[in-house]
């Protein structure tokens, strides 16, 4: 008796690491864009708005696992021909489907309902981030080019969720560089996966119209438009410090954009940005520095 239920016990914790998995709590990093209103328009000293900011990032955390759920269940059969993705939980049959069913029916409406009891402007935003994901997952993903600004959509959604959750109108160029950013991330995933496909690996149908080379040039041009873009900010936008000290912030930014496209073409490393910045430490170095070095321009210095 004491066996199975050692066994049973041993099964259920196997079925929740699995579903701890297929959440992809590495991913909820990208929620962090919902801080961008609260750092940029000078409260973060708020506790008030900071407690506010904090519950709606666990709430898309939430809703963002929700979607890769939901994806994975779409994409169960591709990811079982793909070299890595058949041993994600769902396509390796480590998460019975029943369990992932009733995640998603748990999830997607209880987080929805948490981001309308936030507010109903961040519910709003929330609801499109994820009507705009359901769409990817059945439809959009197999549309060139549109494939990737639906997923870039994704990060100025948080960025323009946190704004409307605590009343901010940042400055313009800022949805603008988060966009570009966005897209350099997106086309850096497809990069990775169309190296997958040329290696031997399956590939979705949209990579069949990409190119490596088509790719690179993309990738560059988003890369060029985000540091001017960036630059612009520094210098124009009303509620930066009266001396452009942000400038100082510029050589950061450029510095990782280069870092990637060095990692990229030089050392053969077929991640996306979001990927490697995990496991290479200039990145992590020159994240950190940017953060801490946009943090002290703002916080330390009179706004113009």
């Amino acid at each position: 008796m004491r066996t199975l239920e050692t066994r049973s016990n041993r099964i259920i914790g196997l079925v929740l690491l699995a579903l701890l998995k297929t959440l992809r709590p590495k991913q909820w990093s990208k929620n962090i864009f919902v801080f961008a209103a609260l750092v940029f328009d000078h409260k973060l000293t708020d506790p008030d708005l900071l407690i506010l900011t904090g519950a709606a990032f666990v709430v898309l955390c939430l809703l963002s696992s929700s979607v890769y759920v939901l994806n994975d269940l779409a994409d169960i059969e591709k990811d079982r021909a793909h070299p890595k993705k058949r041993f994600r939980p769902i396509a390796s049959g480590a998460l019975p489907l029943p369990v992932a069913y009733g995640a998603l029916a748990v999830l997607a409406p209880g987080a929805l309902a948490a981001a309308f009891g936030l507010g109903s402007s961040f519910g709003l935003v929330s609801l499109v981030y994820f009507g705009s994901n359901v769409l990817y997952s059945f439809w959009l993903k197999h549309v060139v080019l549109i494939d990737v600004m639906v997923l870039a959509s994704g990060f100025l959604l948080r960025a323009v969720g946190g704004a409307e959750l605590i009343g901010s109108a940042i400055s313009p160029w800022l949805y603008i560089c988060v966009s570009l950013l966005a897209l350099f991330i997106g086309f850096g995933k497809r990069r990775g996966e169309l190296l997958i496909a040329q290696n031997g690996g399956a590939t979705r149908k949209v990579l069949n119209d990409y190119s490596l080379a088509f790719i690179d040039q993309l990738i560059n041009l988003v890369a060029s438009s985000t540091i001017v873009a960036y630059s612009f900010y520094t210098f124009s936008a009303e509620n930066l410090p009266r001396n452009h000290a942000m400038m100082l912030t510029i050589p950061f930014v450029l510095y990782g954009l280069l870092r990637y496209l060095y990692l990229i073409h030089v050392k053969g490393e077929g991640g996306a940005p979001d990927e490697l910045v995990f496991v290479d430490r200039p990145l992590q170095l020159a994240f950190g520095l940017w953060a801490l070095a946009v943090v002290l321009v703002l916080y330390l210095n009179p706004v113009g």
